[in-house]
């Protein structure tokens, strides 16, 4: 006789199954046919893939979009009024290059001012993502899906055709909502440049960073 233990076990898996299936069918609402199409952009298996959505361009107004966090509670672009942003999107946090983009920026986080905010945006369900910060300790930036409206990916033209996946890619967006760096990578496999992004983010928001070390001078200066 089967353990209730692994019963139970069994039944949480399918419960969980037929959760994402639900959600997959509400996210999939969107309209594929009606959204523009980009190609020749990003690579999947060697293969030009097409995105699609409304591409966003460095100088534009980033569009406001609606994701949810870990509790499905809904979070938008203008909950981060007065912020410098730094996006990672990242396809599946369960694939091991999106793993370690993850953790990167987790890390990278802590040495950067309080006025720069790091999100990591996926597909994944929001269960997924929370089982995924326990496990690797991911508490220093933000992880939100796309999976109940797709509106971010179709504001800023990263869904995969027939995929259903976020392309990799990382924008910045400066405290007056504009958007000030995108990369998309080119090939979803590979990493994207943590060093230029990094870079670019310091330079758009330095002032906290000055007015830090100035104030740890100053009062070390006092205590002589």
């Amino acid at each position: 006789m089967m353990k209730l233990s692994t019963l139970n076990k069994l039944l949480f898996v399918l419960f969980f199954k037929c959760l994402a299936s639900t959600f997959c069918l509400q996210a999939n609402t969107y309209q594929q046919n009606q959204l523009i199409e980009t190609q020749n952009l990003v690579k999947a298996n060697g293969k030009y893939v097409t995105l699609l959505g409304t591409q966003v361009n460095i100088g534009e107004q980033a569009p406001n979009f609606k994701v949810v966090d870990k509790n499905f509670s809904p979070v938008q672009l203008t909950d981060f009024s007065g912020q410098t942003l730094l996006i990672s999107v990242v396809p599946s946090l369960d694939t091991g290059v999106c793993s370690l983009q993850t953790k990167r920026f987790n890390e990278e986080s802590a040495k950067l001012p309080k006025n720069i905010t790091l999100l990591t945006i996926s597909n994944d369900l929001p269960f997924a993502q929370k089982r995924f910060c326990k496990v690797e300790n991911i508490e220093k930036i933000k992880v939100l899906s796309d999976s109940v409206w797709r509106d971010f990916g179709t504001k800023y033209g990263l869904i995969i055709k027939n995929m259903g996946l976020l392309t990799r890619a990382i924008f910045i967006i400066d405290e007056q909502g504009k958007v000030k760096y995108k990369e998309l990578v080119a090939n979803i496999s590979q990493h994207p440049d943590y060093v230029k992004a990094l870079t670019v983010i310091k330079d758009i928001a330095p002032v906290l960073v000055v007015q830090e070390e100035v104030t740890i001078k100053a009062t070390s200066k006092e205590n002589k």
